[in-house]
């Protein structure tokens, strides 16, 4: 395994694990947790984009390193 698949893998399960806690958080309700939540999947959106732009350094660097 490379550097780039241990990033992705870490990145992908980053996003999971946060899209979890932010439906948890949607789920228990109230005034405390909707705040949370809006934060909580805000942060899920940052953690996608990371993964996208690793996803696609990684298929940049195969392509012209081989692998």
């Amino acid at each position: 395994m490379s550097v780039f698949d241990i990033l992705i893998l870490l990145a992908v399960a980053a996003v999971a694990v946060t899209l979890f806690y932010g439906l948890y958080t949607l789920y228990r309700g109230g005034d405390l947790a909707r705040s949370r939540s809006n934060k909580i999947m805000r942060l899920r959106v940052l953690l996608q984009a990371v993964a996208v732009v690793l996803l696609l350094i990684g298929f940049w660097w195969k392509s012209t390193h081989g692998a």
